[in-house]
């Protein structure tokens, strides 16, 4: 019973940190970036980096906040998970760490507007636009980047979502909605980066279910933590 206990509290709090990945990146994603940066108008961008440079830093915290927790989830979940199958739970999490990887790599890239906007005497041999135009190319790129570490994410989410509809302790429909997430994120950031004209084909809310996927197992989680997780499946 004590075992259970402590696993809950696990689970709990997996779903609490969980919900705060989801919170800081949708934060960083639509609140401050989606909202400062203007299509392919450098010169807008620019001028809505500079007019609102605490929003446009906050968003970088945030993604910092985001992967700090997902680092501290990712092994949540795998003492979690490993109870159902060890070996797909330690592969899901090496997937999960890579993509962290990248995406904290990636973001870099957000600080290079940061350096390259204000007036600058080192930067005087740069007319502004050429730096509001590279600006807005790194931009760009960590959009490119984030698309890279998403297929890592994916995959990720296909096998929690197998974990988890092998588990004793989550619905089965969590642990399909999780794989539906998996799926959506690696067909998006695939089309995205291999094939363009195929990605805008695509229909707008593609990335839908992910949220809900997530949502799901992190609400679920958070509310009822990992009940019998002490059992494990045949075959693990």
């Amino acid at each position: 019973m004590g075992d259970d206990d402590a696993q809950s509290r696990v689970a709990r709090l997996a779903g609490a940190l969980y919900l705060g990945t989801i919170v800081f990146g949708l934060f960083a994603e639509i609140g401050s970036r989606g909202s400062l940066i203007v299509g392919s108008d450098a010169a807008a961008t620019a001028r809505a980096i500079v007019a609102n440079e605490v929003l446009f830093r906050a968003g970088l915290v945030a993604d910092l906040a985001m992967l700090a927790c997902y680092v501290v989830v990712t092994t949540l979940f795998f003492d979690l998970f490993r109870r159902v199958h060890e070996g797909v739970s330690r592969m899901a999490a090496a997937f999960s760490l890579i993509g962290t990887a990248t995406l904290a790599a990636d973001s870099l890239l957000l600080l290079a507007p940061l350096r390259l906007l204000p007036t600058t005497p080192y930067l005087s041999a740069l007319g502004e636009p050429q730096r509001e135009a590279a600006a807005l190319l790194a931009l760009k790129v960590h959009g490119d980047g984030y698309d890279l570490s998403l297929v890592f994410f994916g995959i990720y989410c296909l096998m929690l979502g197998w974990l988890a509809w092998r588990s004793n302790f989550l619905p089965k429909v969590i642990g399909a909605l999780m794989a539906l997430s998996g799926a959506c994120y690696i067909l998006n950031s695939v089309a995205d980066l291999a094939a363009p004209a195929f990605a805008h084909m695509l229909s707008p809310h593609l990335m839908d279910p992910t949220l809900i996927g997530e949502a799901a197992l992190a609400l679920w989680l958070l509310a009822f933590g990992a009940r019998g997780s002490k059992r494990k499946t045949p075959f693990a």
